[in-house]
Order: structure tokens, then C-alpha cells, then sequence
């Protein structure tokens, strides 16, 4: 009995010890977050708890100097056609690779991991490089291209489980009754696929809008995403007002929270891990 209570004690402090460093954690994130978010209100901030004065002129100021309206703008067109592109390319060959087996499958997958598992700035030097020795270089396509190399095989890693618990019975059934394959896949598949296409092009868009290391090494001065732009509002050269630097990054946390938001809407990242693992 003093054993099992002596247990149960080294438990519970055990518990403690983890919830308070975790609790430890998460203040110290709010807290980052909220001085951000106060100095970029603040009128002056300089050694006390609270600003002089609160103003909204620093949003302005960050929108116009900054340019925000066309950095936002490229941004979105970026993205979205990173998403297009990704789920074009994607969805198609994770179907094929669920379905089909062949020699070499298995490094095939090793090579779709090794964008996602890699740091980007290794790969994404020697992509720069290639990509500024083709018209490519520092234009809006050459961001695209660079984003499609970590975002397609996302979403083909993402959309292989949810092929593979479709039943392949369907597929035959409809081959039956005269459907080829473009109309199987269209008619067919991508009803059934449609909760796992939303999960992973929702996923790549928050992904896109949060990468910096390809977006910087390729972009040019009118294809900088919102990341980008604030990376050299802090390291470029010239004075510029901590108030509106801390304006822009609260515009980019909204920007990304709003569509992390709506990803975790459509999708249960611990539902995409168990449907992996039920398909490994």
C-alpha cells in the first residue's frame, strides 16, 4: 500500500511539474503576442506596464508605407495558385499511387517526404539558382514553381489515406456501367474525396502564406508575399517606427490565424494521423 501511494504521489507531482511547465509556456506566448499587438496601438512605450496613448495611425502608416494593398494582393494570387496548381498535380497522382503498384514505390514516397522532411533553405539555394537562370527568376511564376516543390507532395503525402479507404468495389461498379476514367475520377472519386481535398489544399494555403525561406529566395520586388515584406520592414535599410513594423506583423498573424481557422473548420489533424496509420 505505501508503495502504490508512493506512486500515485510521484504521479500526481509528476502531472504537476509537466502542467506548469506547459502553462509556463503558453503565458509566455501570450504575452509575446500581446506586446505586439499593444505597441502597434501604442502612441509612446518606453519603460512602463502600459502605453502613454492607444492610436490606430500605425496601421495606416504601415499600409502605406509598406505598400500592404499590393503586397497583399500578390499574396493572394501566390497562394492561390500554389492551391490550384497543388491540388491539380496532387490529387491525381496520390490517387495513382494508392491504387497502383510498382518497383521503386517506396522510394517514390521517400522522395515525396524529403521536400516536406528538409529544411527549405537547403534545397531552396540551388532552386533559386536555377530558377534566376530561366525568365523565371524573381517573378511571380518563379514563386509558384519554387512553393510547388514542398506543397505538391503535401498534398499527395495527405490524400493517399483518404483514397485509400474508399472502396475499390466502387471503382468497378461504375467501370461496369461504361465510365471511363475521367469520368470515374470526376463523377465518382472526387465527391467521395472532397473532405480530404478541402483538408489538404486548406493546409497548403496556410502553409504557403507562412513560408518564408522559398518565398524570399525567389521573389523579385513585386512578387514579395506578406511574410517577405515584413522580413525587410524589419531589415531594411532606413529608420522606420517600431509601432508600424509591430502593425504588419499584427496584420499577418490575422491574415494566417483567419485561414489556420478555417482549416482546422474542415479538418481533424489527429483524424488525417489515424487514417495514415489505418492505411499504413
Amino acid at each position: 500500500m505505501a508503495a502504490k501511494a508512493q506512486h500515485t504521489v510521484g504521479e500526481r507531482l509528476w502531472a504537476t511539474a509537466v502542467w506548469v511547465l506547459v502553462g509556463f509556456f503558453i503565458l509566455n506566448v501570450l504575452a509575446l503576442i500581446a506586446t505586439v499587438v499593444v505597441n502597434s496601438f501604442a502612441t509612446r512605450w518606453l519603460g512602463t506596464w502600459l502605453p502613454v496613448g492607444l492610436t490606430t495611425r500605425w496601421y495606416g502608416s504601415a499600409w502605406s508605407e509598406f505598400q500592404l494593398g499590393y503586397v497583399l494582393i500578390a499574396t493572394f494570387e501566390i497562394v492561390g495558385a500554389v492551391v490550384i496548381v497543388s491540388g491539380l498535380i496532387g490529387v491525381p497522382a496520390a490517387y495513382a499511387l494508392a491504387r497502383r503498384d510498382f518497383p521503386g514505390k517506396r522510394l517514390v514516397m521517400l522522395l515525396f517526404l524529403l521536400p516536406i522532411l528538409v529544411p527549405p533553405m537547403t534545397y531552396g539555394i540551388p532552386l533559386a539558382t536555377v530558377l534566376y537562370s530561366t525568365p523565371f527568376g524573381g517573378t511571380m511564376w518563379g514563386v509558384i514553381l519554387a512553393n510547388l516543390v514542398p506543397t505538391v507532395p503535401f498534398v499527395i503525402l495527405v490524400m493517399i489515406p483518404f483514397v485509400e479507404q474508399i472502396d475499390p468495389r466502387i471503382e468497378h461498379a461504375a467501370r461496369v456501367f461504361g465510365a471511363n476514367t475521367f469520368r470515374l475520377f470526376v463523377h465518382v472519386l472526387v465527391p467521395l474525396l472532397v473532405p480530404g481535398v478541402l483538408a489538404a489544399l486548406l493546409l497548403v494555403l496556410v502553409r504557403t502564406i507562412a513560408m518564408f525561406e522559398l518565398t524570399f529566395l525567389t521573389a523579385g520586388p513585386t512578387s514579395q508575399t506578406l511574410v517577405v515584406a515584413l522580413y525587410y520592414a524589419v531589415f531594411a535599410a532606413g529608420v522606420r517606427a517600431g509601432q508600424s513594423i509591430d502593425a504588419m506583423a499584427v496584420i499577418y498573424m490575422i491574415t494566417t490565424l483567419v485561414w489556420l481557422l478555417i482549416a482546422l473548420r474542415f479538418v481533424n489533424p489527429t483524424q488525417i494521423v489515424t487514417r495514415a496509420k489505418r492505411a499504413g
